[in-house]
């Protein structure tokens, strides 16, 4: 039987706290350590990601799906794989769960837990970056849960390890994260400025990647 809707939940919400932690977490930690050295303090920030995703997938993907990104439980609704009401209370815990994360980050490094990031991303160039991004996890989870479920955390992983390097964004790809890392001036944060643009690039990227799944793999 499906877990209840409290317990898939929880499961959203806890999945991207522990997400937001490593992005903003390893950011920090990579900006102290790096030197001034910009690809190492990246490169410190895309392993923690890409790792932590594959361990919160393994873990909590027998419970919710493991979306923890508002475009995978939308691509999901309009697949009629998640009730619409289901895939509201996702986005909504996924979106609680993400700030929670952030000021837990704070806390953890000794930083003022309200922030609001000063680091303007943004740009023809970056939008295209996100619709990119999102195209791509889309894609990358769709087509591996047609014919490989099991492969899902580990592509997801790897993908997102890969488009941190190959996107302009560094692959934000998640509404949730974005709206996260503008409560972050740190390594890892985005203005509030390109928030809404971001957000639009990616499920924009979202419906790209639903329509094209649908052809290549009938649900």
């Amino acid at each position: 039987m499906m877990p209840s809707l409290a317990k898939r939940g929880v499961a959203e919400c806890l999945g991207t706290t522990f997400l937001l932690m490593a992005v903003v977490g390893s950011g920090i930690m990579a900006a102290r350590l790096a030197g001034g050295n910009g690809a190492l303090a990246l490169l410190c920030n895309t392993l923690p990601t890409g790792a932590i995703l594959t361990v919160l997938i393994l873990t909590f993907a027998p419970i919710s799906g493991a979306h923890f990104n508002p475009a995978v439980s939308i691509a999901f609704a309009l697949r009629r794989e998640l009730p619409w009401p289901d895939a509201v209370a996702y986005i909504v815990l996924q979106i609680i769960g993400g700030v929670i994360g952030v000021w837990i980050t704070h806390l953890m490094f000794e930083l003022p837990v309200w922030q609001v990031s000063l680091n303007v991303r943004g740009g023809a160039g970056q939008l295209l970056a996100e619709f990119v991004a999102t195209f791509g996890l889309l894609l990358t989870i769709l087509g591996c849960a047609a014919r490989t479920p099991a492969a899902v955390p580990y592509a997801v992983g790897l993908y997102i390890t890969s488009a941190y390097w190959f996107t302009a964004s560094t692959s934000f790809a998640n509404p949730a994260v974005t709206i996260a890392r503008s409560l972050s001036d740190t390594f890892a944060g985005i203005a509030p400025v390109g928030v809404v643009a971001f957000i639009a690039a990616q499920l924009v990227g979202m419906l790209a990647s639903v329509i094209l799944g649908r052809w290549f793999w009938r649900p």
